[in-house]
This record gives C-alpha cells, structure tokens and sequence, in this order.
C-alpha cells in the first residue's frame, strides 16, 4: 500500500484543532507509520486597518479542510474519521465506502504552492556532469551542468551559460528538474 494525500472535511473554524486533535491521536495511537502529515492549507495576506497600519495575518485557502497524508487502512481511515470536529472525507460515498485519493498532481501543485515540496533529501537522483533546467527565479528556464551535489542540505550547483559568461548558481533540488 502507497500513502496518499487525502480531504478531509472539517467544522468550519476548527482546521487547526482538528489537525492537533489528530497529530495527538496518531501519537497516542501509534499510527505514525501509517499517518504521516496533517496540513491546514494557509496563505499570508496583508489587512489594511482604517487607521493606516498594516497587519500580516494568515488566511485558510480551503476553509473546512484539512489535508493528510496517510496510507489508507481501516486503522487509519478509522482514527482520522473519528478525530473530533471531523465530518467526514472528501471523495467517499459514505456507507464504509473508503475515499478516493488526490491525484499526485493535484496534491504536488497544493504542497508548492504553500511552499512546501515533495522533494525530500536523497530522494533526488541528479549527478554531478548533469544538465537540469533551473524552474524558477530570475534565471527560470535556462540550461546548466550540475558541478557539485550536497545531498546533506538538498543542494546543487550548477554553471549556466549566460551572456557567453559562466555563472555559478547555488540552488535547492526543489528548483531544479532534470533534462
């Protein structure tokens, strides 16, 4: 069995306790092999007040909902259907019906766009002599040969030819994908 990212459906305005609420469960329970991460998916905004002062607060992007990553057993599907505050999973019919996962590319788009990334240290299988493509900042969609790999901080470097000049770019495994 592979884990997966799944919704669950929450009381609205009670995200962040239902993801403590479980993060507890999965630890008294012993579920940490089969339930990994809970996430409320935020985003910072900036309000205005009417006096002029700004003040950063974060915003729920789904609210009422709470992403996890698990492997669906009935152990897990049992402690996360159970957890207080909890109505429910997204894409399930009910009637012990277990529900249907995100699709990988729907729950990658989600995670970087909270700017969290699948990328895990050692998971990437880039060498040094390589050419990768950087996917973003100022020198997004340009080609380079990878010079060194520092698997420990999940880091590359890579020399790119612009302007006929070689330039030497220190970048994370997440911001680069390999050609």
């Amino acid at each position: 069995m592979e884990k997966n990212w799944y919704v669950v459906h929450t009381y609205s305005g009670y995200e962040n306790r239902v993801k403590a609420n479980l993060e507890k469960r999965v630890e008294t329970m012993g579920m940490q092999d089969k339930i990994f991460r809970v996430i409320v998916a935020e985003h910072e905004e900036t309000d205005v007040k009417e006096d002029g002062k700004k003040k950063v607060v974060m915003r729920k992007v789904f609210p009422g909902y709470v992403l996890v990553e698990l492997i669906m057993t009935d152990d897990a599907w049992y402690v996360v259907r159970n957890t207080p505050g909890v109505t429910g999973f997204i894409g399930s019919s009910g009637g012990g019906v277990k529900p249907t996962p995100l699709l990988p590319e729907e729950a990658d788009r989600l995670l970087e766009q909270m700017g969290m990334t699948e990328t895990l240290i050692g998971e990437v299988d880039i060498t040094v002599g390589e050419v990768v493509e950087v996917l973003e900042g100022p020198f997004a969609h340009f080609q380079g040969r990878v010079e060194e790999v520092d698997v420990e901080n999940a880091k590359i470097k890579v020399h790119v030819d612009m302007f006929g000049r070689e330039t030497v770019m220190e970048l994370d495994f997440a911001q680069v994908k390999k050609i």
